[in-house]
């Protein structure tokens, strides 16, 4: 299905999907990112289910959703159209027996049938680099079945699968047709939209993996050749146009957030500046990504992702500020306000201090507590903390407790040990790193 938090899945992923499930809150109606999925629905040509979810809120509407959705042209079979429609409430579980039912049906009509019995084909629906698992490809198989040991090459890259698993977590030894699967033993993260297919043996893969990287690079060389050319062609376009350019740096936690910012921020571009990201990828920010950002004068942008301590040194060094976001509006419009040059007083975090998890235990009545040792700055109670496991953010929320021996305390200063535990948020795991941060009101500079 089409889940509106992936707009990575484009008009030939979808196609070959046959059936796009359309998630719509109950409670906020139709947002810019359903628009945007309802393009991609209609482009690739393919029938809609809507699911209402959310529908246990009280402030749920479903009435107000398919009202809204007449104006995209969406019509639901009780306003007179054909498109099917369920309210659902993924947290109660509500009617997603009835979504299920509609998706046979609909897969039934169109008579939606994949061969099983041929090598795996499929689209990428994600990627990102994982602690341990190194590149992890979130994808779904459509035709054939897929087994560890096969070599596959998902977009530019390749790999021996090292391992299936599925959403429960647990190895499968194969995934069929209109299974989705998470595939480990990539060489790096392919794109979202990805395709992949089985290859006969490892030197088909690296050749075809190797043509289109080169492939990739050539476009990207064209299209920075393109955009500047030579020095006098760049100083006669900037007095001819006007033209400014605004360079980033983005490192995001997944392939596809980082996609769908890059391609956010390629709208904003106006007749006398515009956005121009230098380099994009998946995991955390690095020293080569401030030795870039230094030599093409770009700002750094962390989504869901920190800079290692090493990054961190060298960016106080060279004067680059690294901002962090979690939510991807926030960010576009940042970016917008600094290339207009008003950047207004709002939040801002300030970095309080990290402290390492050396173990964790299990307490009864109060659940897994973490023993950690502060190891720059310093913790307090009552501020925002976050969970940060390989450079990249799992949870952000508050401290249930942070004791010394057996006081509660206010704060614990850089060296010491202490015990911690969050707020409704059990996994937890040694090798961790809780960071600590206040939230306070300044003028921003980017």
């Amino acid at each position: 299905g089409l889940f509106t938090g992936h707009l990575e899945l484009r008009e030939d992923a979808l196609e070959a999907l046959g059936l796009a499930v359309l998630v719509v809150a109950a409670d906020d109606s139709v947002m810019p990112q359903t628009i945007e999925s309802i393009n991609h629905a209609k482009a690739a040509n393919v029938p809609i289910i809507v699911a209402i979810n959310k529908i246990d809120k009280p402030t749920a509407n479903p009435q107000k959703v398919r009202t809204e959705l007449l104006q995209h042209e969406v019509f639901v079979e009780s306003m007179g159209g054909e498109v099917l429609d369920v309210e659902v409430s993924a947290k109660n579980h509500t009617n997603l027996d009835k979504l299920l039912e509609a998706i046979l049906l609909q897969a039934e009509i169109l008579d939606l049938k994949a061969n099983s019995n041929r090598t795996a084909e499929g689209t990428v629906v994600e990627a990102e680099l994982d602690r341990g698992r190194g590149a992890v490809a979130t994808i779904l198989v459509q035709k054939g079945t897929l087994t560890p040991g096969q070599i596959i090459v998902a977009g530019d890259q390749w790999g021996r699968v090292r391992a299936l698993v599925n959403d429960k977590g647990e190895h499968v030894k194969s995934a069929g047709p209109s299974t989705p699967v998470e595939v480990l033993g990539l060489s790096g993260t392919p794109a979202a939209g990805d395709k992949f297919a089985v290859v006969e043996n490892e030197s088909r893969a690296r050749e075809i993996s190797e043509y289109r990287q080169r492939l990739a690079r050539e476009k990207m060389v064209a299209r920075q050749s393109g955009s500047r050319g030579s020095l006098e062609q760049m100083m006669s376009q900037l007095h001819a146009s006007g033209m400014k350019e605004f360079p980033l740096v983005i490192k995001g936690d997944v392939q596809g957030s980082i996609e769908a910012i890059a391609g956010a921020l390629e709208k904003l571009g106006t007749d006398e500046v515009r956005a121009r990201v230098v380099h994009s990828g998946a995991g955390g920010i690095t020293e080569s990504d401030i030795s870039l950002a230094e030599a093409s004068n770009a700002a750094i942008i962390g989504f869901n992702v920190r800079a290692n301590k090493q990054a961190r040194d060298a960016a106080e060094r060279a004067g680059i500020e690294i901002r962090y976001y979690n939510i991807i509006y926030d960010l576009v419009d940042d970016v917008k306000a600094a290339m207009s040059g008003l950047l207004s007083p709002e939040r801002r975090e300030t970095f309080l201090g990290n402290a390492e998890i050396l173990e964790v235990f299990n307490i009864t009545k109060v659940g897994k507590v973490a023993g950690c040792r502060v190891t720059e700055g310093k913790v307090e109670r009552g501020v925002g903390v976050r969970l940060v496991r390989d450079n990249v953010v799992i949870h952000e929320g508050k401290l249930k407790t942070l004791k010394r021996f057996k006081d509660e305390v206010s704060e614990v200063q850089a060296g010491q040990e202490c015990g911690m535990a969050f707020e409704n948020y059990e996994d937890i795991r040694a090798g961790d790193t809780i960071e600590c941060f206040r939230v306070e009101h300044i003028t921003r500079t980017l």
